[in-house]
């Protein structure tokens, strides 16, 4: 009995000695500093950013559109910019000073369907066409050697280019004179290959007449245009494409502007290029 209670105690006493509970591990230093996903969400970040400079960079700055956008804030909070030689302006302080900007020309508000969504992304809005359409024309006329023969001019309904050689006549006839054979079969395989309008002006000297006297100045500078429009026809240049005009003696040739008219030079026949006929149908509009 003795031995059993002995045995009882031993194991009462290993069961207390299990009771005991596990240490607790130690934890982890703690590093200083941001964890480790930041640096990369800001790398992420900072590499997005520049993509949207690099957009913005290649973006076109259009200054119609920055002064169409502060003529249309001018005008709908009533303000006027400063024009010389006026008194009474629109939108002015107690102290008789703009509240806008000081120009010397007022800037013009522009159309309020330039706001929608249509007018925002369309490609050509503003002068975009006009800039594409003069890319494209000193494309061509590099490629056809015309660039040194060629004036080009901006308009506010396009781009104009003028030939600088012309073809001359004789006095009171419709035989030519003078003329570059060369740029004019240039200018044939540019007008034959390429989707461009060509306005055929023909012109008198002041008072000209035939030398039968039948003749006019009208008459003359109608029959040297139209014997020009028949050669460029028959050199494979679409009548469609041809534009025949004359002058008479209205438009006389002049080296400056106010000096004595050139008598020789008047008597001539002149190229005109043009994207867009000036008889293609626009936008139709009320008359009242």
């Amino acid at each position: 009995m003795a031995e059993e209670a002995e045995g009882e105690e031993g194991a009462g006493g290993g069961d207390g000695g299990g009771s005991e509970e596990p240490e607790c591990p130690e934890c982890e230093i703690c590093v200083p500093g941001l964890p480790g996903w930041m640096g990369t969400f800001s790398d992420l970040v900072t590499l997005l950013l520049t993509f949207f400079v690099l957009l913005l960079s290649f973006a076109k700055t259009e200054s119609a559109k920055y002064e169409a956008a502060l003529g249309s804030l001018r005008n709908t909070f009533g303000g006027n910019v400063l024009k010389h030689g006026e008194i009474i302006h629109r939108g002015k302080s107690a102290d008789n000073a703009p509240t806008m900007i000081e120009a010397e020309q007022p800037v013009k508000p522009f159309p309020i369907d330039f706001l929608t969504m249509e007018g925002l992304l369309n490609k050509h809005e503003v002068n975009r066409e006009s800039d594409e359409v003069l890319n494209v024309m000193k494309q061509d006329l590099r490629e056809y050697s015309l660039t040194d023969n060629a004036e080009i001019y901006e308009l506010p309904e396009g781009i104009k280019v003028r030939i600088k050689d012309r073809i001359l006549f004789k006095k009171g006839s419709i035989k030519i004179q003078q003329i570059s054979i060369e740029v004019f079969d240039r200018l044939v395989q540019l007008l034959r290959a390429k989707d461009w309008n060509i306005f055929v002006e023909g012109h008198a000297s002041l008072g000209e007449t035939s030398l039968d006297g039948k003749l006019d100045a009208f008459n003359l500078s109608s029959y040297r245009a139209a014997g020009v429009t028949r050669a460029l026809i028959k050199r494979g240049v679409r009548p469609s494409k041809i534009s025949t005009v004359f002058y008479g003696d209205t438009r006389l040739f002049r080296y400056n502007d106010g000096g004595q008219p050139d008598q020789v030079q008047s008597r001539r026949v002149e190229f005109l290029l043009r994207k867009t006929d000036l008889r293609t149908p626009g936008k139709k509009v009320e008359s009242q």
